[in-house]
This record gives structure tokens, C-alpha cells and sequence, in this order.
């Protein structure tokens, strides 16, 4: 499999370990079956960000927790050997779904990665039965990433001087 992985971090609510995220993304990625080639842009944003994205691109008020822009020919997304797209994931959002569900934000971030791989994959949730698909297939891969990853890991810990 060969494929390009760009993270970008443009907020300052969390500390991100990028490297331990990149991992997690890559290993998500090498687990969907007849995947062969990617080119994924993760997008961590803050609220204000999320809320102009949004607005410009899908002509909604405020912030959500993740968009998704699939950059692959029309109509090829859902059976290709291919993956191109952009996630963009809204911290603030991660917050505080994380304190309304009661779990870790890291979590919701994993989650949120997972979703819009999700939908670049050809899955949907207009629906109440497609959400509730892509919601099975959502948590089947949350957990079996909470299983090979420590998700607390993916916080930048403090650097104590020497």
C-alpha cells in the first residue's frame, strides 16, 4: 500500500502528538480491505475555523465536529482501490462531545477520523438507517483501535525541564 498522510494542527485547545496520531490514521487506513493508494489531509481546527469552513462550503451556522471533502473522481469513492480526501476535525466540538458522552476527547478525535474515512468510503448518514450503519461500522473500528492503541497517548505531554 503506498499513500500520503498530511496533518495539519491550526488550533491551540489541545496539545496534539501528531506522530502517535499519524500512526493511528495510517493503521486505520491499511485495515480497509482493497485499499491500495491514499492521499489524506487531517485538518485539527479550532471553533471559529470549523465555523467558516461551514458556512463557505456547506452554507451552515456555526461550528461542528467534523467535515468531511472527498477528492476522488465522481462516483468512483465507494468500490475504488483509492482514497482522496480532507478531514477536518474541530477540537473544541471533541471537548465537549467528550464531556457530554462522558469519555476522553482523544476518543471523539479517533472517532472523528474515523468517520470522515468513513464517508470518503462511500458510506453516508442522511438517513436514520445509514446513520445507524455507518454508526455500527464507526464503533466496530473505534474499538478495535482502542484495542491496539493507548488513545491518551495521542495528548502532548508536558516536557518537565531537566
Amino acid at each position: 500500500m503506498t499513500g500520503l498522510l498530511v496533518i495539519g494542527n491550526r488550533q491551540r485547545t489541545v496539545a496534539i502528538e501528531t506522530p502517535q496520531l499519524r500512526r493511528l490514521a495510517r493503521s486505520l487506513l491499511e485495515e480497509i480491505p482493497g485499499l491500495e493508494n491514499y492521499e489524506l489531509g487531517l485538518h485539527l481546527v479550532g471553533a471559529v475555523e470549523m465555523a467558516r469552513i461551514n458556512q463557505q462550503f456547506l452554507n451552515h451556522s456555526g461550528s461542528t465536529d467534523v467535515i468531511t471533502f472527498d477528492n476522488s473522481e465522481p462516483g468512483v469513492h465507494a468500490t475504488a482501490s483509492s482514497l482522496h480526501g480532507e478531514i477536518f476535525i474541530c477540537l473544541d466540538d471533541a471537548l465537549a462531545h467528550a464531556r457530554r458522552f462522558g469519555t476522553i476527547w482523544q476518543s471523539e478525535l479517533t472517532r472523528y477520523v474515523i468517520h470522515g474515512i468513513l464517508h470518503l468510503r462511500g458510506y453516508d448518514d442522511l438517513s436514520p438507517e445509514l446513520r445507524r450503519k455507518m454508526k455500527r461500522e464507526e464503533n466496530r473500528l473505534l474499538k478495535g483501535l482502542t484495542d491496539r492503541f493507548d488513545l491518551s497517548k495521542l495528548a502532548r505531554s508536558a516536557k518537565v525541564p531537566s
